[in-house]
């Protein structure tokens, strides 16, 4: 990625503009073609901010800056910066709702097909499980059956 046309010629303007001769007699053998495509190539890094050639314009040097003098003044620019937008806060009264309902949801016990509480479900799955053939550690095994009151 380049910068555009227009930047670069109005750039060579204002430094033509600044230095005179001096900058212009810098390239007396070289094409202003491959001049300009130069610079526009290694000032790509400022397409998204051409804030930082102002920059560089405003905080020119007295000696007439070659591509790298000129590159690494842009690279001096200050960033611009970037303000985060504070999000609301939800009123203390409905944060309180929510969570309360969330947590009687969440905490609400497990009822069976009958409507009622099953405490010992999770023996009875750990028996299925058992049953099924997943293997279970030696400790799952006492658990579930003490809860379910069948050890002999």
């Amino acid at each position: 990625m380049s910068l555009p046309v227009a930047v670069i010629e109005r750039l060579f303007q204002r430094l033509n503009a600044t230095y005179g001769s001096e900058f212009i007699n810098k390239w007396d053998n070289v094409s202003m073609v491959e001049v300009k495509t130069a610079w526009s190539h290694e000032l790509a890094f400022c397409a998204d901010n051409l804030n930082m050639i102002v920059w560089a314009l405003v905080n020119l040097p007295a000696k007439c800056p070659n591509l790298i003098e000129f590159k690494l003044i842009c690279k001096q620019a200050p960033r611009p910066e970037h303000f985060a937008i504070e999000a609301q806060k939800a009123p203390a009264d409905i944060v309180d709702k929510e969570l309360a309902r969330t947590a009687q949801e969440l905490f609400k016990p497990k009822v069976n097909t009958q409507g009622t509480v099953e405490h010992k479900r999770w023996a009875k799955s750990l028996k299925t499980r058992h049953e099924n053939g997943e293997k279970l550690s030696i400790y799952q095994i006492s658990c579930y059956k003490t809860a379910l009151d069948m050890l002999s």
